[in-house]
């Protein structure tokens, strides 16, 4: 038990610890507990450097901002535990599975269905901008499906607060490559919310063609079209849907879309 949890099986494994179900005492409902064990945080520390200081920092900062917010299409952060030996991180429990296993099941999907799931994630994304918050991890695997196929956009570790000293830029390259802006691989200084918005641009093409507009099994050569940011547009897809993914995958940053502009673009809205 933590706390009213009861603790099951486990459900996942990541980075960070291991992810069990758990069920309330009381009124029944399931969570996802996050388990991190402080001994192996603490030997990670010794060991690792670097790479361990920014696990802990990121399992803090999750915390953090999962906290101050509270969206439907957001995995919700229900309670935090502490006992000697771990954290517990008690979350919404999403039966769904990944958007991205079930694009990969399914292939490409409807424009209906695709403008759906688009319009929940810009949704999210929207809200945690207009409290400075970068997700800056977006991709189909940290997008997750209930049982109702709602969105819920999870995974805030690699999140940041774009502050307003340094105007609000951030410094730290991360992400997967397939989906980061061309700033982000090239090393520079970036905007997160523009960086979040190309990577949505990336998820919606995902959606409507069933493949990545960037994609190699070499990393370099990956990384090198990510920079060009060249890409073959389908013709067989909505005319307003490359309009749009056009628009949120201009390399240059000062003429890629807004979030309130996608808010307003016909294919949104259709």
């Amino acid at each position: 038990m933590i706390g009213l949890w009861k603790v099951g099986r486990t459900i996942g494994k990541g980075s960070s610890g291991r992810v069990r179900i758990a069920r309330h005492s009381t009124t029944g409902q399931y969570a996802a507990v996050k388990i991190v064990s402080k001994n192996v945080l603490l030997n990670s520390m010794n060991n690792l450097g670097d790479s361990a200081e920014h696990m802990l920092l990121s399992i803090e900062r999750e915390i953090v901002i999962m906290k101050l917010i509270n969206h439907p299409n957001i995995m919700r952060l229900y309670d935090v535990w502490e006992t000697s030996s771990e954290l517990y991180l008690i979350l919404e429990y999403v039966e769904g599975g990944e958007l991205f296993d079930y694009l990969c099941n399914k292939g490409r999907l409807s424009t209906s269905e695709a403008l759906g799931y688009f319009q929940q994630i810009i949704s999210a994304i929207h809200y945690c901008h207009s409290f400075n918050i970068a997700h800056r991890d977006l991709k189909p695997e940290n997008l997750l499906m209930d049982q109702n196929k709602n969105i819920k956009v999870a995974d805030f570790g690699m999140a940041a607060w774009q502050a307003s000293s340094n105007n609000g830029m951030l410094r730290t390259a991360c992400g997967s490559p397939h989906y980061a802006a061309p700033e982000v691989v090239m090393g520079q200084e970036y905007n997160g919310s523009a960086s979040d918005i190309w990577s949505c641009g990336v998820i919606l093409f995902a959606l409507l063609v069933g493949r990545l507009p960037f994609d190699d099994e070499d990393l370099y050569t990956l990384l090198e079209k990510v920079k060009r940011s060249t890409f073959d547009m389908p013709s067989n897809i909505d005319p307003l849907a490359q309009d749009l993914i056009s628009k949120m995958l201009r390399k240059d940053v000062s003429q890629r879309i807004t979030i309130p502009e996608i808010l307003r673009h016909p294919f949104y809205i259709s």
